[in-house]
């Protein structure tokens, strides 16, 4: 079943995570071992604040001169012999390839390392025209058979167990496998062998395309995407437009940023470098190589001094496994191909769509720790906050908050209303409280008490006590040492005069 539906609000997706104990199991388990391994090689790796800060202005510069470095590497790849296409939207990018797979009268498309193609939704598309796409990268895989979309950037399957994964599996084989990785694993390699010697054509996504000699290059652990880039006669690659860099040097400080960030490894098992289709020396490889850069709403982020920053993001999932959100309840809940606080932020955004997303910029404590983990430094809580404000500007706003708010400036305005208020607060909670809390669960409290204890007003503000405190302080200072007493008076007189001309 797909989880990817916007109709239902991210609060009752969230709400069936909470209630699936093995997905909230499963999402625990790993992101804290991700989380674990990218802070053991941070620290590990030394400097990494600098290597952050390095790669953040890698970023920043390739984004401000997109447009040159697009226009760079379409020039060399075509010079490599690469058919460059640009898509402006998801509409065009679908088109291009079923163009493609039509012109090849492709049956069978092997896929690997491609997050731009579930955005486009390309496998349902491909179908629609006979075409049968084979995801190979094993999460990926999983995920197919079990009809669902990733879960995670860079581990799809996240939320399930071996257990559910070995009762996929066992389905596909028409045979019970072990609940052994081994097994499972040797498993899919034997049955996607086959499909790699047969396949049409080759459909890639791309991690980096460098500027300067038209290549893209895949990071990988499993080994698929070497073999769909090199078995099939015809290659695809979708890349996001922003995922150039300008050199071949800048891939070294993002090959240290990326594999530590996303999976706490000093380097990817694989990484592959791809300029253009086979040459006649070459042993392997595409007779005919395409690239498809799609923008599909990126654009619109160039010149936002809010998000042109969210085309830094290289898509090592770090954010997602530092988020306490994302790590309770995984990320079917936040409705769209990108979950986490990333998701939260570059679906609205690529949607420019407000009245369908707004809620998931909710799905977020603005606690920072995604800023933290970011190995460019993109300032998502920012961002997530600024997409609140243009809800409620654009009109989206929640009535009922709206007027609390301002009940709640009315009230936090004037002394004697909060005093008054906070008197009658103390005489009503009588019927509630129960050892020291309120545990009722109507109305506003119902959400918040349904996790936690809402405490009780005490008998006495500090705003009550502080007559009793002011004169415990006054006779303190009586019995100070005089010269004690002179300096904090000489230094209350100067803080006046300041106070005096600053209000003046």
């Amino acid at each position: 079943m797909s989880h990817t539906t916007s109709k239902s609000t991210v609060k009752e997706r969230a709400d069936l995570a909470l209630n699936d104990e093995f997905l909230r199991k499963a999402v625990k388990f790993t992101t804290e071992r991700l989380r674990g391994g990218k802070l053991k090689a941070a620290a590990d790796h030394g400097n990494w604040d600098d290597w952050r800060e390095r790669g953040r202005q890698i970023r920043l510069h390739t984004i401000a001169h997109l447009d040159y470095y697009l226009t760079t590497f379409a020039n060399n790849a075509r010079a490599n012999g690469v058919h460059v296409h640009f898509a402006d939207t998801d509409v065009e990018a679908v088109q291009i390839s079923l163009q493609i797979a039509a012109a090849k009268q492709a049956k069978t498309v092997v896929k690997s390392k491609s997050m731009v193609t579930e955005e486009l939704h390309l496998n349902k598309a491909l179908a629609s025209i006979g075409v049968e796409a084979i995801e190979t990268d094993l999460g990926e895989y999983i995920i197919q058979l079990a009809d669902e979309t990733p879960s995670h950037i860079i581990i799809p399957a996240i939320h399930k167990n071996r257990y559910q994964i070995a009762e996929l599996l066992s389905k596909d084989a028409g045979e019970t496998l072990a609940p052994d990785t081994t097994i499972l694993a040797g498993y899919v390699r034997k049955k996607l062998r086959e499909k790699f010697l047969e396949a049409d054509i080759g459909m890639t996504g791309c991690n980096f395309a460098i500027a300067e000699s038209g290549s893209m290059v895949l990071f990988e652990n499993e080994g698929n995407a070497r073999m769909v880039t090199t078995v099939p006669k015809t290659q695809i690659t979708l890349m996001g437009m922003e995922r150039i860099i300008p050199t071949w040097a800048d891939l070294e400080v993002m090959a240290t940023l990326l594999p530590r960030s996303a999976t706490g490894q000093k380097l990817t098992v694989y990484m592959s470098g791809i300029t253009g289709p086979r040459r006649d020396a070459d042993a392997d490889g595409p007779e005919e190589m395409h690239i498809i850069i799609v923008d599909n709403g990126r654009s619109q982020q160039l010149g936002d001094p809010e998000f042109q920053e969210l085309l830094n993001c290289i898509r090592c999932g770090a954010c997602l496994n530092a988020c306490p959100v994302y790590r309770h309840i995984g990320g079917h809940a936040y409705g769209g191909t990108y979950s986490g606080p990333i998701g939260a932020v570059l679906t609205p955004a690529l949607k420019k769509n407000v009245a369908e997303w707004d809620d998931i910029a909710n799905a977020s404590s603005l606690c920072g720790a995604c800023y933290e983990a970011c190995p460019v430094k993109i300032p998502l809580h920012d961002m997530l906050v600024s997409l609140r404000r243009r809800k409620v500007e654009s009109g989206h706003g929640d009535k009922i908050e709206a007027a609390g708010m301002k009940g709640f400036a009315a009230l936090m305005g004037n002394s004697k209303r909060l005093n008054a208020v906070l008197k009658l607060g103390r005489i009503g909670q009588k019927l509630v409280v129960r050892d020291g809390g309120i545990r009722l669960k109507v109305g506003p409290l119902k959400g918040w008490n349904s996790y936690r204890v809402t405490p009780s007003l005490p008998k006495a503000s500090f705003r009550d006590g502080w007559k009793t405190l002011e004169q415990e302080i006054r006779h303190g200072l009586t019995e100070a040492d005089p010269a004690i007493q002179a300096r904090m008076a000489a230094a209350m007189a100067a803080r006046g005069k300041k106070g005096g001309h600053q209000h003046g």
